[in-house]
């Protein structure tokens, strides 16, 4: 009787144990099954919208004021979004939207104080330009870093986009044609000149900006003054014999590879100059007469401000600066001395620049 006792009295322990396991196992393949329906639901959602229409979202595309912020142009913010929507509609047919760093397809070579600046502002403003905002001097300065180092300075570029930039200096450098060419024989060229005599003078007023205790400009431009001899090999002057560095850059690349641009006319009709660079690049014309308006107090074109912006975007304080004030008698002799030098440029340029 006792051992009857004690068998019914712990049934119900053992039954309740058993639906309490069962109650478990049931519990942990529903979370089981949940999880997994979940985690299906979520990557074919992922799918979806990385798929749908095969069309490129803007997750990871560079806009155009992205493209160009290292210039400082903050004032074309509302502009650059603007592009940037036009171009995501324009090339919605499932491109390729990776941005990569690329060796450059144009470079600014010239010249100094000509308005290179000026120009690479002005053309930053296309979409489908990447410039790059300093100038890197690789091939005049930094050659031995190689080709590695310098891709890597590059703006990142969409597929279509033609990298460049800017360094005034390899337009006179001698060893600099035949590095470019080494590195691409199709690379467009462009060079920025003006009247040599104001060139110099600019140039020379840049320099004792920088640096205090620099003898006048009339007897650095003279090997003897009394003599009226120029010294030619004075940086400021050795600039100005163009036909002697182009025909240098014409032993590499043929002249229609090479496109240059009037610094007088850069000021004077900004969005004709442009205009021809733009065609030259094999570009459509986008930037145009709208983009400007001329600043009297700087003498020279400013980008006038796109809507949304808080204020015009000019060039920095540096440019447009007073020239230092030339005898002259010396401007004279200088303009004397360039004038068959520039004779000879004319016919390799094949116009006249009407540079008196």
């Amino acid at each position: 009787m006792a051992s009857f006792y004690t068998h019914h009295h712990h049934l119900p322990n053992v039954d309740l144990r058993r639906l309490f396991h069962r109650l478990t196992l049931a519990s942990s393949l529903s979370i089981l099954c949940f999880s997994l329906v979940y985690l299906l639901t979520g990557c074919c959602q992922s799918g979806i919208v990385e798929n749908s229409d095969n069309k490129p979202t803007t997750h990871g595309l560079l806009t155009p004021y992205e493209r160009n912020a290292s210039a400082g142009d903050g004032a074309f913010a509302a502009q650059a979004q603007a592009q940037a929507q036009g171009e995501l509609e324009a090339n919605s047919s499932g491109k390729e939207w990776t941005a990569t760093r690329r060796l450059p397809q144009a470079l600014i070579i010239g010249v100094k104080k000509g308005g290179t600046r000026a120009l690479l502002e002005f053309l930053r403003l296309h979409p489908d330009i990447r410039a790059l905002g300093s100038e890197p001097h690789f091939f005049d300065r930094h050659y031995a870093r190689g080709l590695d180092w310098y891709r890597s300075m590059m703006p990142k570029a969409l597929d279509g986009q033609i990298v460049m930039e800017k360094t005034p200096r390899y337009f006179v450098t001698v060893e600099t044609p035949a590095r470019v060419h080494a590195m691409s024989q199709e690379v467009k060229l462009i060079v920025v000149v003006r009247d040599p005599v104001t060139r110099a003078i600019s140039d020379y007023t840049q320099i004792i900006s920088k640096t205090h205790d620099i003898p006048p400009f009339e007897s650095l431009a003279f090997k003897n003054r009394t003599a009226g001899q120029i010294d030619a090999q004075w940086s400021p002057l050795w600039i100005g014999l163009y036909a002697q560095h182009l025909e240098r850059w014409l032993a590499w690349f043929p002249r229609g590879q090479v496109h240059l641009v009037s610094g007088e006319r850069l000021i004077s009709d900004p969005a004709g100059e442009v205009g021809k660079v733009q065609d030259f690049l094999g570009l459509q014309r986008i930037v145009t007469d709208k983009h400007f308006y001329f600043n009297k107090t700087k003498g020279f074109p400013c980008l006038k401000k796109p809507e949304g912006s808080s204020k015009p975007h000019c060039l920095g304080k540096t440019k447009g600066r007073t020239h230092a004030s030339i005898d002259t008698e010396v401007m004279q002799k200088l303009r004397d001395f360039y004038k068959p030098h520039n004779q000879r440029f004319y016919q390799m340029a094949g116009q006249d620049f009407g540079w008196q």
